[in-house]
């Protein structure tokens, strides 16, 4: 069963041991907009499958990160959410594996979901050709003990 969150609040995700993202919930008007992203727009044609899905999992990190914990410099220092510092979290492989695990995937399970072959109007059998030749004659009757 689909669940509607109709409060689209933000929530925390925790993301690795120690680090946690706040995060927009994956909406339509989220994954439209970070198709949109110039990084993504300008991906040749001939792109692979892997790049495509790592600018893509930026440009949605980018739209959707709102604040994060236990992300810090070379020193140890707490950094600000940026776009550059979202960049750099997903170029580090768990990060990303994460990510796009624990936040993109859902989204794409829904998409997934919608693209099953509903029934036909008048019901599911409606239309459908009898693959089986029709009996010659009827069966007998079981024998009663």
């Amino acid at each position: 069963m689909l669940t509607l969150d109709l409060t689209n609040a933000p929530r925390w995700l925790d993301l690795l041991p120690g680090v946690r993202l706040k995060l927009r919930p994956l909406t339509t008007a989220l994954m439209v907009s970070a198709r949109a992203d110039p990084a993504v727009e300008a991906l040749p044609a001939e792109a692979t499958t892997e790049e495509l899905a790592l600018a893509m999992a930026k440009a949605v990190a980018r739209l959707a990160i709102l604040e994060w914990e236990g992300v810090g410099d070379a020193e140890g220092n707490p950094v600000a959410v940026s776009p550059e510092g979202i960049d750099a979290l997903l170029e580090i492989w768990p990060a990303f594996e994460a990510f796009q695990a624990a936040y993109v995937a859902k989204g794409l399970l829904l998409e997934q979901e919608k693209n099953a072959s509903s029934p036909s109007p008048s019901g599911p059998t409606a239309g459908a050709k009898a693959t089986a030749r029709p009996a010659r004659k009827p069966a007998r009757t079981a024998r009663q003990d």
